[in-house]
Order: structure tokens, then C-alpha cells, then sequence
């Protein structure tokens, strides 16, 4: 250990004291009396301001006893180590002296060699105590200093499938992320990864990879997330709390506007638990490679529908004029590509952002309507009963109850 080892002395006995200071070569121990005292109040008063390592204590003091003056220094100095130098030879010392883990009882007289030996283990034993805990100090440090590496790993199993329940809740505390249902999962993909024939190095790939993580990273900063690269190369976003669409929108526009790329974007809510995002990471992971195969018009269609939602005028002969082609063109080639109509992307996402907000918000029915682009609160509960199964009141009171549940 560096330096030496501060020592306190109490005894109300000064021969006693002398004989203990005189009878060790402390130096020699890598260790100092720095304080005696006379009744354990005194003790108490210079073990706390010398901030002692050991304290050598008779149990018979005036004013404050031995007994007392340990439990203090228990709770004040709970690292110091303590030997009892007594005259007192009775077991019920011993046995609260034992309560109060003290490093060895010694009857009075002490023989110098005894007094050495114990003296000499408990320096052994700080020693080795210090090590540790310089040992846990690095090890803490280097695990901070690694946690993003943690979390993409810890991640990387999420999304895989390969941790139970108990071992996502435990991992997501220690590595220091909510230990809840993520709201959002969302793939990010830049389609000259994978090309068959790139137009730039590897390296270069890779700078921009990095780049589209910190412009999408800066862009959430105000959000509790995680994002990694999956095994494809796809970047991997998984997000806490609620996320405006705009956002989403906004990334593809970003990149595009900072590093003169595009990549693709695709989200999707995870509503069923810790257990659901793997099945919420394939969903996103189809959903991305199946929009490369759009055509333009169709995706801009999805982009389209994503901008203009709230919009109670939105429509698909509006879209369609938009793109200067005929509205029978636009519903076929939706209908081809996508498997299902205009009006049912309109309403599918409609319905998902309702639904976020009767989940996240307290605002009555009739504005939730309003902000989903319905004219009027009947209208839209009529929509939301044919696709939910039940009233935008009804899910909110069951939504409450499941909460409560959980």
C-alpha cells in the first residue's frame, strides 16, 4: 500500500498505552500511531480526524467504552480494523465484540509478538483488499468505456431471439436502458452495401455507414435508444418512447441532404412485450427489402400517405393528379406491388397512430380524430371498431387496465 498505515491507541491506562507504542517496530509494519486517547469520546473524535486504518481498543473507558466506541466507528468508519486490548477475560465481551467483526481479542498484558502477528495480517489483508478494489475500479472503468460495444452485442442477441425474459430485464438494468417494452424498431438500409457492384471502396462504405449513424444518432439525441448494425449491415434502431413521424421522414431527408445518398427507412410499434421485438426485427427487416423492389411511384405513394395522414382531404385521386397519372393507374400498381389498396395504407396508419395516442396521451377522443385526419369523432370511431375490434374508449379503458395489470 502506499504510505503508511494510520493507527489509533485507546486506552484510559497510560502505561498501558506506552507499552503497546513501545512494544512493535510500526515502521517496519508500513504502519504509524498517529493518535492515543485516554476514554473512547476522545478516540471517536481523533479515529474521524485522522481517518485511522486500525485501532488497537480497551473495552473498559470511561465516559465512552470500548463496546460503544466500535459501534461508532462501525458506522463512521466501516473500512477500520479493530483489535481489542482488554483485561476483561469474560465471553460476553467476546460475543459482542464478535457482532462487531473485530480483527482479533487480546488479553492484556499484550506480548509484542502476538500484538505483530495480528498487526502483520491485517496488513496483509488491506493490502490485498486494496488490490481488489483497485481491480474493480478498472474492471467498472473498462466496462463504461465499453458499453456501446455491450449494448450492440446484448442487442444483436435481442433481435436473434436467444434470451429469455429474466435475462433481457437484467441486461437492459445493467447496461443502463430502460427496462421496458421499447415503443419503436425501425431498420435503416443503404441499398450500395450490398450492391453486386459498388460504386466505392470498402473503406468509404464503411465511413459512410458511420456517417448515417451519427446524423440519424444526432437527430434522436433527445431519445432513450440504441442503434447497432445487424449481421446484413442493416443499421438497427431500437427506441423508448414516443417518436414522431416526422422524425422517421426526416432522417431519409437529412441523409440525403448532408451525404448525397439515400437509404431507406422502415418502423414498426412494438406493442406485445420484451419477447416481441425479434418478431417486430424480422417484420421491419421484410418490410425494408421489400420496399427496394418498389417502384418510385409506389414508394412515394408510402411517403406520401406518412406526410399527409392528418390531412382529412387526403386521397388517392389527390396523390394521383399529384403524379400527373390516372387514379385507376395509381390504385392498380399499389394494389400489385403492396398487396393491398391506398385506402387501406391510409387507414392502417391512421389506426397505428391512434392508437399511439390513446396509449401515450390523455387528449379526448374527438382531438385524437382530429390529428389522425378524421372530420368527426364518429366517423373515426366507426373506422377504429372495424379495424381494432372494439371503441377508441373501450381500447383506452382496456389499455389502462392491462397497464395496471402488468
Amino acid at each position: 500500500m502506499d504510505g503508511l498505515l494510520k493507527v489509533l491507541i485507546a486506552d484510559d491506562e497510560p502505561i498501558i498505552r506506552e507499552g503497546v507504542r513501545d512494544s512493535v517496530d510500526w515502521a517496519s509494519l508500513g504502519m504509524r500511531v498517529c493518535a492515543e486517547a485516554e476514554d473512547g469520546e476522545e478516540a471517536l473524535e481523533l479515529a474521524l480526524l485522522h481517518q485511522i486504518h486500525v485501532a488497537l481498543v480497551d473495552l473498559n473507558m470511561p465516559i465512552m467504552n470500548g463496546i460503544a466506541l466500535m459501534k461508532e466507528l462501525r458506522q463512521k468508519l466501516p473500512q477500520c480494523r479493530i483489535i481489542i486490548i482488554t483485561g476483561h477475560d469474560e465471553f460476553a465481551y467476546a460475543q459482542e465484540a464478535i457482532r462487531l467483526s473485530v480483527d482479533d481479542y487480546i488479553l492484556k498484558p499484550a506480548g509484542g509478538d502476538q500484538l505483530r502477528q495480528v498487526l502483520t495480517r491485517i496488513r496483509q489483508d488491506l493490502e490485498t483488499a486494496q488490490k481488489q478494489d483497485e481491480h474493480l475500479q478498472q474492471a467498472s472503468k473498462q466496462i463504461v468505456k465499453n458499453f456501446p460495444l455491450m449494448r450492440e452485442r446484448f442487442c444483436l442477441e435481442w433481435i436473434e431471439g436467444t434470451l429469455t425474459e429474466d435475462e433481457l430485464l437484467e441486461q437492459l438494468q445493467f447496461l443502463r436502458l430502460p427496462a421496458q417494452t421499447p415503443a419503436l424498431l425501425g431498420v435503416i438500409r443503404w441499398p450500395e452495401l450490398n450492391a453486386s457492384m459498388p460504386l466505392r471502396k470498402e473503406n468509404d462504405r464503411q465511413l459512410f455507414l458511420f456517417a448515417i449513424e451519427n446524423i440519424v444518432s444526432e437527430m434522436l439525441e433527445d431519445y432513450e435508444k440504441v442503434l447497432f448494425r445487424d449481421h446484413a449491415g442493416l443499421i438497427v434502431m431500437i427506441l423508448w418512447g414516443t417518436v414522431p413521424e416526422t422524425h422517421i421522414s426526416d432522417m431519409q431527408h437529412a441523409v440525403q441532404a448532408y451525404l448525397k445518398i439515400s437509404v431507406q427507412v422502415f418502423t414498426q410499434s412494438v406493442e406485445e412485450g420484451l419477447l416481441s421485438v425479434p418478431a417486430v426485427y424480422r417484420q421491419c427487416k421484410a418490410g425494408i427489402y421489400k420496399e427496394t423492389v418498389m417502384s418510385p411511384l409506389v414508394r412515394r405513394a408510402q411517403d406520401y400517405i406518412r406526410e399527409t395522414y392528418m390531412d382529412a382531404d387526403m386521397s388517392l385521386e389527390a396523390f394521383a393528379n399529384l403524379m400527373q397519372v390516372s387514379p385507376v393507374y395509381m390504385s392498380r400498381i399499389i394494389k400489385q406491388e403492396l398487396g393491398t389498396s391506398f385506402v387501406s395504407l391510409v387507414t392502417q396508419l391512421r389506426m397505428s397512430k391512434a392508437i399511439q395516442l390513446l396509449n401515450a396521451t390523455d387528449l379526448p377522443i374527438n382531438e385524437i380524430a382530429e390529428k389522425v385526419g378524421y372530420d368527426t369523432q364518429h366517423y373515426f370511431s366507426t373506422a377504429f371498431k372495424k379495424a381494432v375490434g372494439v371503441s377508441p374508449n373501450q381500447y383506452r379503458k382496456g389499455a389502462a387496465f392491462q397497464d395496471d395489470e402488468r
